[in-house]
């Protein structure tokens, strides 16, 4: 069961930029966030992905339920237009945050909402937990409504500034690089941006496809920036029952 904070926890900044500061990309830090919020540790954890060669993916556990890319400079639209069609709509069965302002660097936090909100099937949620009384609670409202309930929530908050305490490297509000996630959804595979007006179709994927499935996409994408090293990719897995 998450820790539930105390009434005597102290409250979180109020600027966007310290309320929300950014998150290493580190499953370390990942799984430390998300079984805070209520996922069970023997139920789902997030794993480094080394390399992208068929051969080390074939390493990644499985079942993979999703894939989240950290990436430098997201004003750049990493793949083909022709190749993808952007969906501004709302689409029930997928769940999607947009990342307002108010939400300064919070795309860590939302690239975990969007692996967890839409492996929710797939994971049983400690009961009355932050994710699970989240998502619950989003579950009718749209994108931006779900971004504005976000900012609000105190709770989720002090998790993310938690987390982002807990990492290795000392990062700065100044940051270049941005989380986004990659799911399987009704046959589907979606890129989901929050920075973006809504997911971003790509294609038939399945859940065994998944990961290579974004793999391709991220490929594209680290062609379309080649003078940076900054990348990392980290996956979602269910545990083994």
């Amino acid at each position: 069961m998450a820790a539930v904070p105390s009434a005597a926890a102290p409250p979180v900044p109020v600027s966007p930029g310290e309320r929300w500061p950014p998150l290493e990309s580190s499953p370390d830090v990942f799984n430390q966030l998300m079984w805070s919020l209520g996922v069970p540790e023997d139920m789902a954890e997030f794993h480094d992905v080394y390399s992208l060669d068929a051969d080390a993916l074939e390493m990644v556990p499985q079942p993979v339920l999703a894939v989240v890319f950290c990436f430098p400079d997201p004003t750049q639209d990493a793949s083909n237009p022709s190749q993808h069609l952007l969906i501004t709509g709302e689409k029930e069965t997928l769940f999607f945050i947009k990342q307002i302002e108010s939400l300064g660097n919070a795309c860590g936090t939302i690239a975990l909402l969007h692996a967890v909100g839409n492996a929710y099937s797939e994971i049983s949620l400690s009961e009355n937990s932050f994710l699970d009384m989240f998502i619950k609670s989003t579950s009718g409202m749209t994108s931006y409504e779900r971004a504005v309930f976000l900012e609000k929530d105190d709770d989720m908050a002090r998790a993310h500034l938690s987390a982002a305490s807990a990492g290795d490297t000392k990062l700065s509000d100044d940051v270049e690089e941005h989380y986004i996630c990659f799911v399987e959804c009704d046959g589907t595979l979606y890129e989901l941006d929050g920075m973006k007006p809504g997911p971003i179709y790509h294609g038939p994927s399945s859940s065994k496809s998944l990961l290579q499935d974004a793999v391709n996409i991220i490929k594209a994408t680290m062609h379309n920036i080649p003078n940076s090293v900054n990348f990392n990719v980290i996956v979602l897995s269910r545990k083994a029952e």
